[in-house]
């Protein structure tokens, strides 16, 4: 079981969900509302793993793009990397093999929040 869980903030919290869900197949756990509407927290999930996320612009520090990323293992990465770039990703890198291994992708969602997909499975 996992201990610990990426969060992240969205200027637009809902169509976050969506993008997620649509370009990188995460399925919706939980979402929770303010009584304005806003996206306080939301949980997602892709396989056993989650993510959370909610509205607004969190600190207004962004790390450069190899300081922080988040890694998910996927075991077709030509289909989810299609499937990203027909829902919009912007593809930073694409698929690639590696020496070790693996077959990896890298995308920015539109946050600009950046997600390294892979077949290696630490």
């Amino acid at each position: 079981m996992s201990s610990i869980f990426p969060v992240f903030r969205y200027p637009d919290a809902h169509a976050a969900v969506a993008f997620l869900r649509d370009a990188f197949g995460f399925t919706v756990q939980e979402v929770h509302e303010g009584p304005d509407g806003d996206l306080r927290h939301a949980q997602l999930r892709y396989g056993d793993d989650l993510v959370m996320l909610a509205s607004g612009a969190g600190p207004q520090v962004r790390p450069a793009d190899d300081d922080h990323r988040i890694y998910v293992v996927v075991d077709d990465i030509d289909a989810h990397h299609a499937r990203a770039a027909a829902a919009g990703a912007e593809i930073v890198v694409a698929p690639f093999d590696t020496d070790y291994g693996s077959r990896d992708y890298t995308a920015r969602d539109l946050a600009g929040n950046v997600w390294s997909f892979g077949t290696y499975r630490p």
